[in-house]
């Protein structure tokens, strides 16, 4: 297992390195750059100053010089600085990633702990009244957007019962108070929680129905072992393949934020910094940000393989 971990991660260097040229090229290539935001209208067309600006920043070196520079300083810890505000993009990634790691992580660990067990159920009690209402809500879950559930939740539970607040997250003017973070944290969680266990239900549903007539579970129904020993030891076990891989491609997501919830929300994470950067035209912000989400995929579908392993002694990396 070392030796495969450790081959994984070798191949991951120029996997990395050609995600970050594919994106640089094409983020330097689109129409507008950061200077337009830069200069002010009422001076005009500026040449003189647009010229100065561009080669302050160095853009006006040759496209493959600015991504060695830009390399270079990553791997020296320096990610640059935001064009527009100046501040460090390292620092401004590290407050967006906490911001999304908390709101996607919790609503990751609410989908699981509810969707999971919810299809294990539905599977259980395949065709009865149960299992058709659990079906429907997945359908409805996998089926209405994100952004029009946090709509439709700003509004019933923000403006007409005024129960949570409706935007941010933390109450402005204010110092950070933890219960008050929650607060904040409730509705847009419940929401993302709300996709995640419909799709978490849908898929260990299927999964538990492919394994539970199986023939090895029948011969341990058939020992006389009771019930939920066999859908725990027997059933579930069996079933966790797919469940696994879910769980592996929802954590890139856990780290890049909901971009469209964030900005209904205005919760401060890396999906709404992302938009930011791409309106600003932000090279280096976007390089940033595209690099961590890189690393995460690659981390993700690693640990997604190691579990495979564990989950499924018939599966052996050499």
């Amino acid at each position: 297992m070392g030796a495969y971990i450790a081959r994984r991660l070798l191949i991951s260097i120029p996997v990395l390195l050609g995600i970050t040229i594919i994106v640089f090229t094409f983020t330097a290539l689109a129409p507008g750059d950061p200077v337009d935001a830069l200069i002010r209208p009422e001076f005009g067309n500026n040449e003189a100053m647009r010229n100065a600006i561009i080669a302050h920043y160095g853009l006006d070196q040759p496209l493959p010089v600015r991504y060695l520079r830009w390399l270079g300083g990553v791997l020296q810890g320096d990610f640059g600085f935001r064009i527009l505000s100046g501040q460090a993009i390292l620092g401004e990634i590290g407050r967006a990633f906490t911001a999304s790691f908390a709101l996607m992580g919790t609503a990751l660990i609410l989908g699981m702990a509810t969707g999971i067990p919810l299809g294990v159920l539905s599977a259980v009690r395949q065709y009865s009244k149960l299992d058709f209402m659990l079906t429907g809500v997945t359908f409805l879950g996998i089926s209405v957007p994100s952004f029009l559930l946090g709509l439709g939740g700003l509004y019933l539970v923000g403006l007409q019962w005024d129960l949570v607040p409706i935007g941010g997250m933390t109450t402005i003017g204010q110092p950070f108070d933890f219960i008050d973070f929650l607060h904040h944290l409730a509705l847009p969680a419940v929401i993302l929680a709300f996709g995640y266990a419909a799709i978490f239900l849908r898929y260990t549903r299927a999964s538990m129905l492919e394994v539970i007539n199986a023939e090895y579970v029948t011969t341990a129904r058939s020992k006389g072992l009771p019930r939920r020993t066999v859908i725990g030891r027997h059933t579930f076990r069996n079933a966790l393949i797919p469940i696994i891989t879910i769980v592996g491609l929802s954590l890139p997501a856990m780290i890049g934020g909901a971009v469209v919830t964030e900005q209904v929300f205005s919760w401060p994470g890396l999906g709404q910094l992302l938009v930011d950067g791409v309106n600003e035209r932000d090279y280096y912000l976007i390089m940033g940000i595209t690099l961590l989400l890189a690393v995460v995929v690659l981390i993700a579908n690693l640990l997604t393989d190691i579990a495979y392993g564990y989950a499924d002694p018939r599966i052996r990396y050499s």
